[in-house]
């Protein structure tokens, strides 16, 4: 190990030979052994392969911009909850002050992803794109599509999923204020389906939770 991690590593934590730690690099997990510690590098034994679940369905989020400390704590939890892909969305009703200032968070997003995946065990991290508008978002989502929606005319999220599960669900949460009329239409015209959480209105960091929780627990 080299770099920042390993400066982290040896330097903040104090490892010490023959420290156990999990290591991962992406696609396989292992118990590792520390064999030595220098200024910037950390040179492992590999011990034994750690058995890691797959997830039972591949889930892009597309998630609506709020403001940041609530954007930043739906990513954690959507990277602990299983979701590979998180396409962050300039949706009508994002504030506009965010949205310029999105680009800058980036590196800031992905620390965010990489540390929630050790935290929870992920073999590997959420790809982040970069932000996108909904409609070229929603035209190239796959897979079984689902918005969230607080409209009348929305079903409940479980009444709608695929009784043979899926393999693939994109998962669409709007910003405070919600999806806009022509926001609605867009995504329902490329195959989405109006999905309600319950009678009451949660905020986006709190949909993000329900939301994947209950496709976990329909579909996992």
């Amino acid at each position: 190990m080299t770099g920042d991690a390993a400066h982290h590593l040896g330097r903040v934590l104090r490892a010490e030979p023959g420290q156990l730690y999990e290591l991962s690099d992406g696609q396989a997990a292992w118990l590792a052994r520390i064999e030595d510690v220098s200024r910037d590098r950390v040179n492992f034994a590999l011990v034994e392969p750690i058995t890691s679940k797959e997830a039972p369905f591949q889930a892009t989020l597309l998630l609506s911009i709020v403001k940041f400390d609530s954007f930043e704590w739906a990513l954690e939890k959507a990277t602990e909850l299983g979701v590979c892909t998180i396409v962050p969305l300039a949706a009508a009703r994002s504030e506009k002050a965010l949205l310029q200032a999105a680009e800058k968070r980036a590196e800031r997003w992905k620390k965010i992803l990489l540390e929630a995946s050790q935290q929870s065990r992920r073999v590997s991290i959420p790809v982040l794109t970069p932000v996108e508008k909904p409609g070229a978002a929603f035209s190239r989502a796959s897979g079984f599509k689902v918005m969230l929606s607080e409209r009348a005319e929305a079903r409940p999220m479980r009444s709608i999923l695929p009784a043979q599960g899926t393999a693939q669900v994109t998962l669409a949460i709007g910003p405070e204020g919600g999806w806009t009329d022509e926001e609605f239409s867009t995504a329902l015209s490329v195959g989405f389906r109006e999905a309600a959480l319950g009678g009451l209105i949660l905020r986006t960091e709190t949909a993000v939770i329900a939301a994947l929780a209950g496709l976990n627990y329909a579909l996992g």
